[in-house]
């Protein structure tokens, strides 16, 4: 991998818009370098770049804040999210990188998918807040989803926002559901070898973009228009999500 002029263009937009994702809107769109960096890189090095930058953002995240979230549904999402890692791993080991990026590329497609459902309603709020089977299987999903593409947010929002958070509590409890999250991803990431020296390399240059996202996301929390930051993402991801497709199929 070169760390060249291109390389810097192509990744350090996207761990901005990633850390503003993640510092102030519920990580939703946050894994939107993967895709990014997917088309360029072979998958596993597109996700061993990323995964240290997301737990530097997620470092700042706790910072802001610290102690808002809803410990109960904390708590679910991660023992949920568990054993979803672990299957994420075992597929790892067996997949080759074009269905590496068709997975990343499906994910993509169907987070953008999701969020224009929620959006038109056809996928309307849950009357009653969902109870402890639906936390434990949505952090199965979130987990499994976040270790093949840092993908997590939509399992996680589908069960958060049934259960009637404020703003603050729900963005807390997603930085602490991921920051654990990530942390469990870390550990079999160097156990399955996908945190390489030039991934770290790369991680360490782009560190700067991952904390000035994060700042940004934060600061944006109460002030920026979130409609107009998800319309550019979302189109974004929607295209690069089919060209991983049309790259994996081809």
């Amino acid at each position: 991998m070169t760390f060249d002029l291109a390389f810097f263009a192509l990744a350090v937009p996207a761990v901005i818009l990633a850390g503003i994702s993640k510092g102030g809107f519920g990580s939703g769109a946050s894994f939107i370098a993967t895709p990014i960096l997917a088309i360029v890189l072979p998958p596993e090095l597109a996700v061993g770049i990323l995964l240290p930058l997301l737990m530097l953002m997620d470092v700042g995240g706790l910072k802001a804040y610290w102690g808002k979230w809803v410990k109960l549904d904390a708590t679910r999402l991660i023992i949920g999210s568990l054993p979803g890692v672990a299957l994420a791993a075992m597929i790892w080991t067996v997949a080759n990188p074009n269905l590496l990026r068709f997975f990343i590329g499906l994910i993509a497609v169907g987070f953008v998918a999701f969020q224009l459902a929620r959006a038109r309603g056809w996928l309307a709020p849950a009357k009653t807040p969902a109870g402890k089977t639906a936390g434990l299987i949505a952090g199965a999903t979130a987990g499994f989803t976040s270790f093949i593409s840092h993908a997590g947010g939509p399992p996680a929002t589908i069960y958060l926002l049934s259960r009637n958070l404020s703003k603050t509590e729900y963005q807390a409890t997603t930085v602490l559901v991921f920051w654990a999250i990530n942390i469990a991803k870390a550990v079999l990431y160097a156990f399955l070898d996908i945190f390489t020296a030039q991934s770290l390399l790369a991680g360490f240059y782009l560190a700067p973009a991952a904390l000035l996202g994060t700042w940004l996301g934060v600061r944006a929390h109460n002030a920026m228009p979130e409609n107009a930051y998800f319309l550019a993402t979302y189109a974004l991801l929607t295209i690069t999500g089919f060209k991983l497709i049309f790259d994996a199929v081809t």
